[in-house]
């Protein structure tokens, strides 16, 4: 990679994962919008309802 001064002279350089990471988590988030309307429902309560639902049990 090529490296800049600024006006203060110091270098300005970018690490790789400075630019591989965003793309990658874009990548994860593109992938998940084209594959979500082929998804199916899970069988089976949700892990979150049966986590209020107890919550729910134990408060007065």
């Amino acid at each position: 990679m090529s490296a800049r001064a600024d006006r203060s002279g110091m270098e300005i350089r970018l690490r790789w994962w400075t630019l591989a990471l965003p793309a990658a988590a874009f990548g994860a988030l593109l992938l998940l919008v084209v594959a979500g309307p082929q998804a199916e429902a899970a069988e089976g309560a949700r892990p979150m309802a049966v986590l209020l639902d107890h919550v729910n049990a134990w408060l007065p």
